[in-house]
């Protein structure tokens, strides 16, 4: 991940879930009882045994003139949004009239607080009232142009809705019909006593005049207008660039975080360009023939967020068959984000073509660690085929790019390998902060250092002598969550036994993790270091009988660290990595447990490796850095314009206001 694409991540800080409808509500109705309470002071009668009844009256009162156009809204907004073929649903629509309604009485308490402190008159705050009516209807244009992907004139219908129904029960309940002189027998008989209830409402209402509907309507126009030029002139970046609508993304941004939804896809879709990304299977069998464990590496991208695209690929494909899956993650950057979950399906007929054509051998070699400059590389063959594990720990290191990767392997293989399983470990990095966050890319130091690591190991493995080999599993779901930075795969652990080495591979379903985490997890497996004298798994009688410790006091003789780089752990925090919410010793306890059980599962089996292409549509080169720079840019620079076209628009509303 480029420091760019970190600051796209970061916008994961305004994730949240919208509450349901009637939470909305409910809050919204409190919030109007509590402004009804301040605006309308029954007076001395609160200074009365009478005070409490009339308290209740202000609170209805506040319900009836705010709260009421606030449940209109929130009931309303998504039958008429749909009916002119709009996508609100009532969450966001309960929602969007409760922030509405926010915006409505924060401007008429600080018009009211104002007119207090200073000469200025009743009139000022209704003045207000209209500037906070045309604001939530401008506010309430913009959402619902993004979400619904409307046009401006269609928006218009539902994002009126609110302001709207405070107008009519504004103009019913101030009297000002009788200001207008529109005559008649009929009018005065049958009108007048619905439409000019004004005897019925605070007397504060009766200041309200006709002017104040004119002034509504002209500054509801202004307000539209510069709603629709501020869309205009972010979203021309965008489409002169990407050929896409900067709304399209941030309906598909609201819609996912929101509400979980996949409105996102649709707009990665348009962006995606078709790969071909090579799915391989590295597959154990017990000698009966049936699968005992499979390692499954897609040379693809577990993002963008959540589960949109192949975000939850890991948790997709160790459903997929019966032995314990471990997806680690392959050497491919967010170019190679698939940009819809369909495309995960791809990637499981591959993977499952590959383990069908797979020949299996029942002989290993010892595996064998080469560093070669800041890249160490952990690898063993099985058969004529190899599993690689590349890691820059103790350095900082994210995503390998998938040109290096393709380069590494091929140099693996010009040793004799048949088919080599390349993983980046992914497990140490320092965060989403700093002009270098370890993206390891053509060309680099690091590039070629995994290079000559991976020609170095293919070296040793193709002249290593082979023996028969044995392999246990364990695996645990950990009692931690995505929040806390681990998936719902938990931990998985693989140990080989091979002339009498053993080799663990621990797997955690994980997105990066902190600095020094790995080393304290490799040291206690293989020196013992901080490790516990006994096994509290081990002891209870979970997973068999344990083996006895290696001579060196550690668990095995080598071992690596692991995760899958699942996007499902960022949905609330684009940086949670393994280790950053945890604690370290018990994650320490829990993989020596796992390894201990893997080891006292030790059984011969077969291994071998295959290889599938995958045609995929992938996000695409360059295109997620072009998406993260105008993302970056509209929250950068569109706060700043959209200050500069509120002021403006207030500007000219003030001139109306003094002029009219």
């Amino acid at each position: 991940m480029t420091s760019t694409q970190s600051d796209l991540a970061s916008l994961s800080r305004f994730i949240f879930r919208a509450p349901s409808w009637y939470s909305s509500l409910a809050f919204a109705l409190l919030i109007a009882a509590v402004a009804g309470v301040a605006a309308f002071d029954s007076g001395a009668y609160a200074r009365t045994w009478r005070g409490l009844f009339f308290f209740g009256r202000d609170a209805w009162e506040g319900i009836f003139f705010i709260g009421i156009p606030t449940v209109v809204a929130a009931f309303g907004t998504t039958g008429v949004d749909r009916f002119v073929g709009g996508r609100l649903t009532p969450n966001r629509s309960s929602l969007l009239a409760l922030l509405s309604e926010i915006i409505l009485v924060t401007i008429v308490t600080l018009a009211a607080i104002v007119s207090v402190f200073t000469s200025l008159e009743q009139q000022f705050v209704y003045d207000a009232l209209v500037v906070g009516l045309a604001s939530i209807f401008a506010f309430r244009l913009l959402v619902i142009m993004a979400v619904s992907r409307s046009s401006v004139l269609v928006a218009s219908i539902p994002a009126s809705l609110q302001t709207l129904a405070a107008a009519v029960l504004l103009f019913v309940y101030s009297g000002t019909l009788r200001f207008l002189e529109v005559g008649g027998t009929v009018v005065d008989a049958y009108l007048t006593p619905y439409l000019a209830r004004s005897a019925d409402a605070p007397a504060e209402l009766s200041a309200i005049t006709a002017e104040h509907f004119a002034l509504l309507a002209v500054t509801c126009g202004i307000y539209a207008l510069a709603v629709y030029v501020f869309i205009v002139a972010v979203d021309r970046p965008w489409r002169r660039s990407l050929g896409v609508s900067m709304l399209d993304f941030l309906r598909g941004f609201i819609g996912h975080v929101a509400e979980g939804s996949r409105e996102l896809e649709e707009f990665f879709q348009q962006l995606g360009e078709e790969a071909i990304a090579p799915v391989s299977v590295l597959s154990f069998r017990r000698m009966e023939g049936e699968e005992k464990a499979r390692f499954v590496l897609p040379m693809i991208h577990p993002g963008p967020m959540g589960e949109i695209g192949g975000g939850n690929f890991p948790e997709r494909v160790a459903t997929d068959c019966s032995g314990l899956v471990f997806p680690p993650h392959a050497t491919a950057g967010h170019d190679f984000n698939l940009v819809t979950e369909r495309e995960v399906d791809t990637i499981l007929d591959a993977a499952r073509s590959a383990a069908d054509r797979i020949i299996y051998d029942a002989e290993a070699t010892r595996s064998v660690r080469v560093d070669s400059g800041e890249a160490s590389m952990l690898g063993q063959r099985f058969g004529d085929d190899a599993l690689l594990v590349s890691t820059f720990a103790p350095g900082f290191a994210d995503d390998v790019e998938y040109g290096v990767g393709l380069s590494a392997a091929a140099e693996a293989r010009t040793s004799g390998l048949d088919d080599v399983l390349l993983v980046d470990a992914h497990n140490s990095n320092d965060g989403l902060s700093g002009p270098d966050l370890g993206h390891v890319t053509p060309g680099s130091k690091r590039a070629f250092d995994m290079i000559g690591a991976a020609g170095n190991s293919g070296r040793r493995l193709a002249t290593a002598g082979s023996d028969e080999l044995e392999l246990g599993v364990a695996w645990d779901e950990t009692p931690w969550d995505p929040a806390d930075g681990i998936g719902p795969l938990g931990i998985r652990v693989a140990v080989t036994a091979v002339d009498g080495q053993e080799t663990a591979y621990v797997l955690i379903d994980g997105n990066n993790m902190e600095p020094g985490l790995r080393g304290e997890l490799v040291d206690a497996l293989v020196d013992g270091a901080g490790r516990s004298p006994a096994s509290s798994r081990m002891e209870s009688g979970d997973g068999g009988t344990p083996k006895e410790s290696r001579a060196t006091g550690g668990l095995v003789d080598e071992a690596e660290v692991m995760t899958t780089d699942t996007h499902i752990v960022n949905t609330v925090d684009a940086d949670n990595q393994v280790g950053a919410a945890i604690d370290w010793d018990e994650l320490r306890t829990l993989v020596c447990d796992l390894t201990d059980e893997a080891r006292a599962d030790l059984e011969p089996v077969e291994a071998g490796v295959a290889v599938e292409r995958a045609e995929v549509t992938v996000f695409g080169n360059d295109r997620t850095e072009t998406l993260a720079s105008h993302a970056n840019a509209v929250v950068a620079m569109g706060g700043v314009f959209a200050a500069s076209i509120i002021l403006a628009a207030v500007a000219v509303s003030v001139l109306i206001f003094l002029f009219a």
